[in-house]
């Protein structure tokens, strides 16, 4: 299982799913009227190393954090 997380703003509980691939994760996630703005706008790190490719690999017990774009005062 791919633990998939989401900070800030998003308001989603955690997922535990079977994926391969972030192409996945966006295919399921686009099925959520919600996240499909998110997923435009998100920042996407895999164990807590930020990827831009959608094709990265994932296994068992990797973790997914969707990073929201940020505003600071």
């Amino acid at each position: 299982m791919v633990r998939v997380e989401f900070l800030g703003p998003i308001q989603k509980e955690p997922l535990d799913l079977e994926i391969t691939n972030l192409n996945e994760l966006a295919k399921i996630l686009q099925n959520d009227a919600q996240m499909q703005e998110w997923l435009q706008n998100s920042a996407v790190a895999v164990n807590d190393t930020l990827v831009s490719s959608r094709d990265i690999e994932l296994k068992d017990g990797d973790r997914v954090v969707l990073l929201p774009p940020v505003c600071g005062g």
